[in-house]
């Protein structure tokens, strides 16, 4: 079993002029067509059995038709998604309730995207609520490519953010837990602040979009020193081909037991499948 803990696609409506758009801001081809069919075909052609969608809410007025899109295409053939919500959403814990009965796992936070620092309250308020009602809560971590400045996510917000978030919620996830997981391995572009601050703590860090730019011996340093059992293999599809991103981790050189603990272990533990 193979789990892409990390991507993205987009109402077919949407994706048109969507894909585009974002990648004329970072400056990538992207690997597919970012729908839902593309997805699933990037799935097939790489071998990849589940992929975990992450949509962002960048308004709060987009609330309920996103989760009205997550719900829609959720735990059907491969794939999970999380819902979403807005730092200025109003009654947030009702929201994350709501988010939790839709059968949604999780929700994904972009603090660029939303324009507001990884440690504001707003968010410590989020991921409290969040990881009570058992969801997972996967920030983007690190320089965001298409809007890298201001950098609403540096590695130092985020250490603050797991500063403030409640001791009790802080232990390792179970099937019946919710968990804090910091994408692009702890920081796209700030893997040294990770090492020097992220590395060890209750968080999980996914790997998506980090390679080409995050070399091996690193990657590997930050695996072995954070633990494999913490690591989620991800990708960032479309931003990143899966077929290859999957080949250029299953030739690393860690052990059996680390690629399976990455590739699905740790992955179909967060998600409850048997």
């Amino acid at each position: 079993m193979i789990i892409d803990f990390h991507t993205h696609i987009f109402p077919d409506t949407l994706a048109p002029k969507t894909i585009p758009h974002l990648a004329g801001l970072c400056g990538i081809e992207p690997a597919s067509d970012g729908t839902l069919a593309g997805l699933k075909a990037s799935m097939k052609n790489a071998g990849i059995d589940y992929s975990v969608v992450l949509p962002v809410v960048t308004n709060p007025s987009q609330f309920n038709s996103i989760q009205k899109f997550a719900a829609a295409i959720n735990g059907r053939d491969g794939i999970f998604s999380f819902g979403g919500i807005h730092p200025d959403c109003e009654e947030p814990e009702e929201k994350l309730s709501y988010i939790a009965s839709l059968g949604l796992r999780g929700v994904k936070l972009h603090p660029a995207y939303q324009s507001v620092d990884a440690d504001d309250p707003r968010y410590v308020r989020i991921v409290n609520a969040a990881i009570r009602e058992k969801l997972l809560v996967t920030f983007h971590a690190g320089v965001d490519i298409g809007l890298p400045d201001p950098n609403y996510s540096a590695v130092e917000m985020l250490a603050r953010l797991l500063d403030n978030i409640d001791v009790s919620l802080q232990a390792p996830a179970h099937t019946d837990q919710g968990a804090l997981i910091f994408a692009h391995t702890g920081g796209f572009r700030m893997w040294d602040q990770v090492e020097a601050l992220l590395v060890g703590r209750p968080v999980y860090l996914d790997i998506s979009f980090s390679t080409p730019y995050l070399s091996d011996e690193q990657l590997i340093r930050i695996i072995r020193s954070h633990g494999a059992d913490k690591i989620l293999f991800a990708t960032d599809c479309p931003w990143s081909d899966q077929k290859d991103y999957l080949a250029h981790f299953q030739a690393l050189p860690l052990t059996d037991e680390e690629k399976a603990c990455i590739l699905w272990k740790n992955g179909a533990k967060l998600l409850g499948l048997q």
